[in-house]
């Protein structure tokens, strides 16, 4: 496979399944790579510099003006441009140091007896719904453990939590490089549901104020000034709320298919627990739950050594980069004992992911669990992946709990 047939594969349906045998013919041609007017990168180092770099912007509403004129009628791309994930300095830095205030070190620390609480739930669930056979791990933890945990930072109630799921799968088809039209209609209906849903809560908040994200960011709107617009406060809440689990969805399982396909690994961290944050690193780094974000060129650059005009769109495969050879030794190997284990996985600069420490605690509080729990768990049954790549995670992962301990 060459540079061209590996991009080509890499933005073709079906790229999420195994993007890595391209990633590696790819990389073989260098570590940013030109074709048909855009650029993509998959080593480590130029990813990183890009990410880093003031004059690479994100595709904000004054790019997708340029490139897709209607855009405005599909409320699931409004949405996501309406939050900080879609916008440059200095909104960007407004708004996310409106958020950033929710996601402080102390109250992420705060949040792990309630990482443990929602733990112990989803696993009595996982068990009394396995009952000694065969049981969705996505389903019964990956999904309603991450849920349960940024619905509580946010204030959402327990009882809402079911129907967002359904709504996250359809809304995060618009970050994809594929978009049907099909899917493209199931966003435009999810955000226009999710809109609806967080305008009444909103209204709940303002007469019954809490300790929680959507008090927090509906008392900035309505402080007036320019601390948030309406339309940012809806993107952002959304951009938290599903974007948020959607990345810790998939860090569990993906993490859990990993050890389970590993066995040696699974007793080691049963016997040592407190290596779970190598272990979690190492996840982040071999099989990452976000794989591309994109940039745009805001002035004439170059990237590791190679011109990068003003206006060039660039695609960073970030799966690509967290296995580069020139970064990693021996890359393909699952090694949690690796040093210097620096994934690329929740990004770099400004855009780094708000919620990489919350996602980080809930895999370590979560994994020793589960396999504390059923330390006879196998893999039952052939996962099925989901068809994305930006967002690369499963849609099932069936396992036999095995007798519980």
């Amino acid at each position: 496979m060459d540079a061209a047939a590996a991009v080509r594969s890499l933005l073709s349906p079906g790229a999420g399944f195994d993007p890595y045998p391209a990633y590696a013919a790819l990389r073989s041609a260098g570590p940013i790579v030109g074709h048909d007017g855009a650029f993509f990168v998959t080593g480590w180092a130029a990813a990183d510099a890009v990410l880093r770099d003031p004059r690479m912007i994100v595709f904000d509403s004054g790019l997708l003006d340029q490139h897709w004129p209607d855009w405005r009628r599909n409320k699931g791309v409004a949405l996501f441009a309406d939050s900080m994930l879609k916008h440059n300095p200095p909104n960007h830095t407004r708004m996310r140091r409106l958020a950033s205030g929710v996601f402080t070190p102390r109250r992420v620390a705060r949040l792990r007896d309630v990482i443990v609480a929602q733990v112990d739930e989803t696993v009595a669930e996982l068990a009394a719904g396995a009952d000694g056979g065969v049981v969705d791990f996505m389903t019964y933890l990956a999904y309603p453990l991450p849920i349960g945990v940024i619905c509580a930072l946010l204030g959402v109630p327990a009882a809402d939590r079911g129907r967002f799921r359904r709504l996250a799968e359809a809304l995060t088809a618009v970050l994809e490089v594929q978009l049907t039209e099909a899917q493209a209609a199931a966003a435009h209906e999810a955000a226009g549901e999710l809109e609806e849903y967080f305008a009444s809560l909103i209204e709940v908040r303002r007469r019954d104020p809490r300790d929680d994200l959507v008090t927090a960011l509906a008392a900035a709107h309505d402080a007036g000034g320019d601390q948030l617009t309406a339309g940012e406060l809806m993107g952002n809440l959304a951009l938290l709320l599903v974007a948020g689990f959607e990345t810790t969805t998939n860090l569990l399982g993906n993490g859990l298919r990993l050890l389970l396909d590993r066995p040696a690994h699974v007793t080691r961290l049963r016997e040592d627990p407190a290596a779970v944050g190598a272990y979690v690193e190492e996840i982040l780094r071999f099989d990452p739950p976000v794989q591309l974000t994109g940039r745009f060129a805001g002035a004439d650059a170059e990237v590791a050594g190679l011109p990068v005009p003003e206006g060039s769109e660039i695609m960073l495969f970030l799966g690509a980069a967290n296995r580069d050879p020139a970064r990693f030794a021996d890359p393909d190997r699952f090694d949690p004992g690796r040093s210097g284990n620096a994934p690329l996985s929740f990004g770099a600069g400004i855009h780094y992911c708000l919620g990489a420490p919350l996602a980080r605690l809930e895999a370590e509080v979560a994994l020793p669990a589960v396999l504390r729990r059923f330390p006879r768990m196998a893999l039952a049954g052939e996962p099925v992946r989901r068809d994305r790549l930006t967002l690369r995670g499963w849609a099932a992962l069936p396992v036999a709990p095995g007798s519980v301990d």
